[in-house]
């Protein structure tokens, strides 16, 4: 049975439809902060948790030195002092002034303390959810992957992974100790004066988190709304990128700057309304936060006219409610950013809640092949039940033995192969490799077993030798060498000042088609597979280059399970068998010269590939022989 991740299980049990919760969050988050297979980053987290603690508790001792001194330097010549650190102020105020520098620099040195010890917990957690997600993405359906998004997926992709960042430093390391400082200042404001002072700050503090949360709230559909505008303000910019020759073929810049700028002027008014909104968020914030400082410090001025505070009271009221504002400030900005956060990670565990449709069974094994042979039995696809793409397809490919698949377009020559390589599942009917249901099987030992040359190769933004060696990661650099030579590129290789160290670019365009196409054909022959798939494998080629890959793949496929994709008809005439597909359905099937003599189908697409090969032939020897008759 296929394993479930722990994220997409954790997002699947603890997340609902109707949206997410701070303490939910948490909860599927927890596997990652308190990972059970390490102890060590479990002692880590103890220790930061105890060392933001001390300095929440320095953070509350410290104004205590700037009262003395205060008093001390303003208490009358040899008044009497109860206080025994008042004795010691009045002997020598410098002594406090230096112990209140000495707790502010603790407070600092304590809360680098805590974050150097707790940065290997959070990135633990950052890396071990970016790689579950990274894997998650490629076990989805290739369904999926061909109606998302690139440029959207990497948004929300990076968006979830900073939430996960954002959610571990703040929730695990300053919701709770804030809170308890704001207890620790209510009980000195207590002891130190009396419950009065300590009703005005609870209800302060009340006041502000309650208006915090509720703007918050109204804040969050605007973030939502920038979000949904960056994201497709930025899906548009790559799609345009990626496009970028096709823009340029057309003179469309014009007018995908004007489709970009349409994306960003709906991103600019959402941006508006955001800052607004922030301000009236912040001012709101201050003028809570002053109400309650002024109140504190009017009832101060009273007391110590009337005896009951010293003016390091004064003082000290006024050290303890600035730094309040500090963890107070802060909690507003930590449920900005868990609440924005949470926001980012709704698209992210939508991700991961989104099932693979393509899983092992229950019990898989790996596939075994010990000749190669594939069976189609009467199969049904759609990828779309409106619209039928194969109808009772049956054939077979005998081990060792080449069969080539042709038809116009849209009949279902590549659908076979996907469904082959098992990217899709038959609607009905069965695929057999070997005689075993490749549903049976384990994806991974079926493709292994599976080589594929594609019609649209695209490399990877590496070197040659990278793009090579994919096939298979563990071949020695002879190996590689050698599948390049059978592929016909090796002398090409090797006449780039980088050799085999070349970078190809994005997506392989730094290549021709041609070469794209070779290094494809290379990277297949180091895999050696036992089946292969061929799909219009010499497409991009010319017509010497085609004759010399055709006799390297036929030397590559001796001995092996071939099943050919054409188009060009010139390339199968030496397959064992030839199906033509029309409609979804096996019209014809039998070999080159059988399937001539029908005079059917296929009789009629070699008549007319071949008027067109003569056509061409025909212009170019007129085009060559212009150019001569103008020398």
């Amino acid at each position: 049975m296929t394993d479930v991740p722990p994220m997409q299980a954790a997002a699947q049990k603890t997340f609902d439809a109707e949206g997410f919760a701070l303490f939910r969050a948490l909860a599927a988050l927890r596997p990652f902060f308190w990972p059970a297979d390490r102890p060590d980053l479990k002692r880590r987290l103890i220790l930061a948790f105890g060392l933001l603690l001390a300095t929440k508790v320095v953070t509350v001792l410290a104004p205590y030195g700037f009262k003395w001194a205060t008093d001390a330097l303003t208490a009358p010549a040899g008044a009497p002092t109860a206080d025994a650190w008042m004795a010691v102020a009045v002997a020598s105020p410098v002594i406090m002034v230096v112990a209140y520098g000495f707790g502010r620099v603790m407070m600092v040195a304590l809360a680098q303390a805590r974050d150097g010890v707790a940065a290997p917990v959070v990135m633990n957690a950052v890396r071990k959810l970016a790689l579950q997600v990274f894997g998650h993405i490629h076990n989805l359906s290739l369904r999926y992957h061909l109606t998302r998004r690139t440029g959207l997926l990497s948004r929300v992709v990076d968006r979830g992974r900073s939430a996960i960042e954002t959610l571990t430093r703040t929730g695990l390391l300053t919701i709770v100790p804030t809170l308890i400082e704001i207890v620790l200042v209510l009980l000195v404001l207590l002891r130190q004066f009396d419950w009065r002072y300590m009703a005005v700050v609870a209800v302060m503090v009340a006041a502000y988190l309650v208006f915090t949360y509720s703007v918050t709230e109204w804040r969050l559909n605007i973030r939502r709304e920038l979000n949904d505008n960056d994201n497709d303000a930025s899906s548009k910019a790559i799609d345009s990128l990626l496009n970028y020759e096709t823009v340029k073929y057309f003179g469309a810049e014009r007018r995908e700057a004007e489709r970009y700028d349409r994306s960003m002027a709906r991103y600019e008014g959402a941006s508006i309304r955001a800052y607004t909104s922030l301000a009236w968020l912040n001012g709101g914030q201050a003028l809570i936060f002053a109400t309650g400082l002024t109140l504190c410090m009017v009832m101060a001025v009273g007391d110590i006219r009337a005896g009951r505070n010293t003016v390091g009271d004064f003082v000290l009221i006024n050290a303890l409610l600035v730094q309040l504002y500090v963890p107070l400030n802060f909690m507003g900005f930590i449920y900005r950013e868990i609440k924005q956060s949470v926001t980012d990670l709704e698209a992210l565990f939508n991700l991961l809640r989104q099932d693979a449709e393509i899983a092992d069974r229950p019990g898989a094994q790996p596939l075994r092949v010990p000749a190669g042979a594939i069976r189609f039995e009467n199969v049904d696809f759609a990828y779309d039940p409106e619209r039928p793409i194969l109808k009772n397809v049956s054939f077979e490919v005998r081990p060792g033995r080449k069969i080539a698949i042709v038809g116009p377009t849209g009949a279902g020559k590549s659908t076979i192969s996907r469904l082959l390589f098992r990217f899709y599942d038959v609607s009905a009917g069965r695929v057999t490799i070997d005689g075993q249901d490749i549903r049976d099987v384990t994806q991974t030992s079926l493709r292994a077993a599976i080589g594929m040359v594609p019609q649209d190769t695209v490399l990877f933004n590496e070197t040659i030798r990278y793009n090579i060696r994919y096939g298979r990661w563990d071949a020695t650099e002879d190996e590689v060498a050698r599948a390049a030579e059978l592929a016909q590129i090796d002398g090409f290789i090797r006449s780039l000042p980088d050799g085999y160290d070349t970078e190809v670019g994005e997506r392989g365009l730094k290549l021709s088609g041609g070469e794209k196409q070779r290094i494809a054909i290379a990277r297949t022959i180091l895999k050696g597979p036992p089946i292969l798939i061929l799909d219009e494998a010499t497409s991009a080629l010319d017509s010497a280059t085609e004759k010399d890959i055709q006799d390297a793949l036929g030397r590559v496929a001796e001995g092996r399970t071939t099943l050919v994709i054409a188009h060009r008809l010139s390339t199968i005439v030496d397959a064992d068998e030839i199906l033509v597909l029309e409609a979804g359905r096996v019209v014809e099937r039998g070999s080159h010269a059988e399937l001539l003599a029908k005079g059917g189908a296929y009789a009629g697409l070699w008549l007319r590939q071949s008027e067109a090969e003569r056509a061409r032939e025909t212009l170019a020897r007129a085009g060559e022989d212009a150019y001569a008759a103008a020398e």
